[in-house]
C-alpha cells in the first residue's frame, strides 16, 4: 500500500500562515494532492490541540481521521518548535520537529513545556528557551517512541546546520542523545544528493516535507512509503524511518533545490546573489553595500562535505518535481494564484490527484484532462528540461520549463 506522507506542516495558528489551514481543509487538499498521511502540525498550540481532540478520532494505531467524514486521509500528531538559546558562547536558533504516537504523550509533553515556562499560546510554532538537546531529552523521557528530527537542517537562520546560528554536526548539538536522532529534514533548498556528500549523514534517514503555510503548498516535498495494509501504524512508520528500510521507504519527492529561497549566497536588499566561490572572493561581503552576505545552503553543504564521489544506488532515491499549479502558471504566463490557474488546476485534479498527474500519467492521458501545453510541460519536467534562477536570502528561485508556453492564439481563447 503506497502512502505519500507530508510530516511537517502548520495550522492557522502559526505566524504568517493561511487561515484556511483547518483540519477539514487540510484533508481536502491532501486528497487533491494524493497525500495519504499528514501531520497535524502545531500540536502544542492550545486552540489547535483542542481542535485535534474534537475533530479527529483514532483510526489505526497512532493515526487519526476526521470524525463523521468519509476522507481516507490519516493524520499523525506532530509539530515544530523553535529552540533559541546560547551554547558555546553563540546564540543558537534550531527548529525541531516532533511526531508523537498518542494524544496522551502529546498532553504530557505540552504540560512539561508549560511547567518550564514555555509560552505555547503565542504561536503554533512556539519559541522556547530550551536547547534542542533539552527538548529531545524531555520528549524521550515522556515516550521513547516520539520521533525527534531537526527541521530544514541547512536553512541559514533557524537550523541545526545553518550558517547563521547552527552547528557543524549533530553530535555538537545533541551530544550523548545523538544516537536517538535518526532522521533529519533536508528542506526546500537542498536535495538528497547534496546531503549525501556528508558521510556523517550516512546512517541518518533523510525526510522531505512541505513545511506548508497554506493548503496549496501541502506536499511540495513529501515521502513515499510502502506499508502492508495490516501494518499501517505509527510504530511501523517509526521503524521504517529509524531503520532506513529501503524496501519500505521508496523515495522522497523534492523541490528542485535551486527554487528554495536559501540555495545560494546573497543580499536581498541589494538584489545581489552569487555562488559560494564568488562569495569567498568577496570575503562574504555584498559588493554593493559592504554588508555580510547570507551564506546559503549550497555554501554550507560544500563547507561541511567530506566526499565528492557518491554512489546514489546506496541511498533512498528521490525525484525532483515542480508543483502542478506552478507548471500551469508557467504555461499560461500568469501568477499561480490567478483564477485561470486555479480553475485549470481544480478541473485537472478532479480527474486524477496531483502526484498521479506529476509522476504517473502518460502524455496521452494528460492530454485527455488538461491543455496540451500543460501535458507537454509535465513530461518535460519529468525529463529535467528546466531553467532555474536560484533563490537566495529569503527570495525564492524562479523555475521555468523549457518551451512551456501557451500559443498566443490558444491563450486568447482560454
Amino acid at each position: 500500500m503506497k502512502i505519500i506522507a507530508d510530516l511537517h506542516i502548520h495550522s492557522k495558528y502559526s505566524r504568517s500562515c493561511s487561515q484556511d489551514l483547518t483540519l477539514p481543509n487540510i484533508a481536502k487538499w491532501c486528497e487533491r494532492k494524493g497525500i495519504g498521511l499528514v501531520t497535524t502540525g502545531d500540536f502544542t498550540h492550545p486552540a489547535w490541540f483542542k481542535s485535534i481532540k474534537e475533530e479527529l478520532i483514532q483510526a489505526e494505531q497512532g493515526f487519526f481521521r476526521l470524525k463523521d467524514d468519509p476522507s481516507t486521509v490519516r493524520f499523525v500528531l506532530g509539530g515544530e518548535i523553535s529552540c533559541i538559546y546560547t551554547q558555546g558562547g553563540k546564540c543558537r536558533r534550531v527548529h525541531i520537529c516532533l511526531l508523537l504516537p498518542s494524544i496522551e504523550a502529546a498532553e504530557e509533553l505540552i504540560q512539561e513545556l508549560i511547567n518550564r515556562g514555555c509560552n505555547l499560546k503565542s504561536d503554533g510554532r512556539p519559541i522556547i528557551g530550551l536547547s534542542a538537546k533539552e527538548l529531545a531529552r524531555l520528549a524521550f523521557e515522556i515516550d521513547e517512541n516520539i520521533i525527534v528530527f531537526p527541521a530544514h537542517v541547512w536553512t541559514p537562520w533557524f537550523a541545526v546546520f545553518g550558517s547563521k546560528s547552527g552547528f557543524d554536526s549533530l553530535q555538537e548539538c545533541f551530544e550523548e542523545l545523538t544516537p536517538k536522532i535518526f532522521s533529519v529534514e533536508t528542506g526546500l533548498s537542498s536535495d538528497p544528493l547534496m546531503n549525501w556528500s556528508l558521510s556523517c549523514l550516512d546512517e541518518i534517514t533523510l525526510l522531505s516535507n512541505s513545511d506548508a503555510h497554506s493548503p496549496a503548498n501541502l506536499g511540495r516535498e513529501a515521502n513515499v512509503f510502502d506499508f502492508k495494509e495490516n501494518e499501517f501504524t505509527y510504530q511501523e512508520l517509526r521503524r521504517i524511518i529509524k531503520e532506513k528500510d529501503r524496501k519500505k521507504f521508496l523515495m522522497t519527492l523534492e523541490f528542485f533545490p535551486e527554487e528554495g529561497k536559501y540555495h545560494i549566497d546573497g543580499h536581498a536588499a541589494c538584489g545581489f546573489f552569487c555562488v559560494p566561490e564568488k562569495s569567498k572572493q568577496l570575503d562574504n561581503k555584498c559588493p554593493k553595500c559592504g554588508k555580510s552576505l547570507v551564506l546559503g545552503v549550497l555554501n554550507r553543504v560544500s563547507l561541511l562535505a567530506d566526499r565528492s564521489e557518491i554512489k546514489a544506488d546506496e541511498f533512498i532515491p528521490y525525484k525532483n518535481l515542480i508543483p502542478l499549479q506552478e507548471i500551469i502558471a508557467d504555461v499560461l504566463e500568469v501568477g499561480k494564484s490567478s483564477k485561470k490557474v486555479q480553475r485549470e488546476y481544480l478541473s485537472l485534479v478532479r480527474h486524477a490527484n496531483e502526484f498521479s498527474v506529476l509522476l504517473d500519467s502518460s502524455l496521452a492521458e494528460l492530454r485527455e484532462i488538461t491543455l496540451p501545453e500543460v501535458a507537454e510541460a509535465i513530461i518535460a519536467m519529468r525529463q529535467g528540461q528546466v531553467e532555474i534562477s536560484a533563490g537566495y536570502d529569503g527570495v525564492f528561485g524562479k523555475i521555468k520549463i523549457k518551451n512551456a508556453r501557451l500559443r498566443v492564439e490558444q491563450k486568447k481563447k482560454f
